[in-house]
């Protein structure tokens, strides 16, 4: 008895896909079995269908599926075989998700130690903070904060206004070592109405003179100078009489 040539079949699934030689002389349950490895689907909870062209698909089953040869479908090469899973989402293994998959970590001295790795690159190079004439972190940030006093135009005697509108006059720029974590360049202003929160000084050490509450150190990104004159609550009601 002559026994019928393998056809090759594209076999699909919700996370795989590859190409298989499948015998029209097989039976269903036999065609399963085979598909449970590819596809990751026990072939009790596979539910198959064909789909040749733009044909709809067509389901591959039987009352016995042992006894059911694939023939009796019209198997064509390069036909879609697709696998779906019938168990409830919840049961079946994703493959995808790799969030729960336990991941190597080298030890960081392990890394350090290594001669090939993008860190040796830059110790061997200088590059970055193993560049000897380069400056520390807390320098840059030192240097950033002066460049934007200057971009801005910052200069003591300047009228000013802050982000939040109030005004006042440039009194101070520089350092001020009794801010907490406050290094870089800090602006005194002598604000326009007693809504600051100092004389000029800080912990006793004074950096410009002003009247109580009249005074406020900010970083140079929150001043703005410029033509702002004096509020005068009163102008529009002198212009009515």
């Amino acid at each position: 008895m002559n026994t019928a040539a393998d056809i090759p079949l594209l076999i699909r699934s919700e996370n795989s896909g590859s190409e298989r030689r499948i015998s029209p002389s097989w039976s269903i349950t036999q065609l399963k079995n085979r598909l449970d490895p590819i596809t990751g689907i026990p072939a009790t909870c596979q539910k198959l269908s064909l789909k040749i062209g733009s044909q709809a698909s067509r389901p591959i089953t039987a009352q016995d599926e042992d006894a059911t040869q694939l023939a009796n479908w019209p198997l064509q090469a390069y036909a879609e075989i697709y696998v779906g899973d019938t168990r409830p989402p919840g049961a079946r293994t994703n493959y995808t998700d790799v969030s729960a998959v336990e991941k190597y970590e080298m030890p960081a001295a392990d890394y350090e130690s290594r001669t090939d790795s993008v860190l040796a690159w830059k110790k061997a190079q200088k590059l970055g903070r193993f560049d000897p004439n380069a400056p520390s972190v807390e320098q840059q940030k030192i240097d950033a904060s002066y460049r934007e006093a200057e971009q801005r135009n910052i200069k003591v005697g300047a009228r000013c206004q802050l982000s939040d509108a109030r005004r006042g006059e440039v009194k101070f720029l520089g350092d001020v070592a009794e801010i907490p974590s406050g290094v870089g360049a800090w602006v005194g202003v002598q604000l326009d109405e007693p809504t600051g929160k100092n004389d000029g000084s800080v912990k006793g050490t004074r950096y410009f003179e002003c009247v109580a509450n009249h005074g406020v150190f900010v970083r140079p990104e929150r001043i703005e100078v410029g033509d702002f004159p004096v509020l005068d609550d009163f102008a529009e009601d002198d212009e009515e009489f």
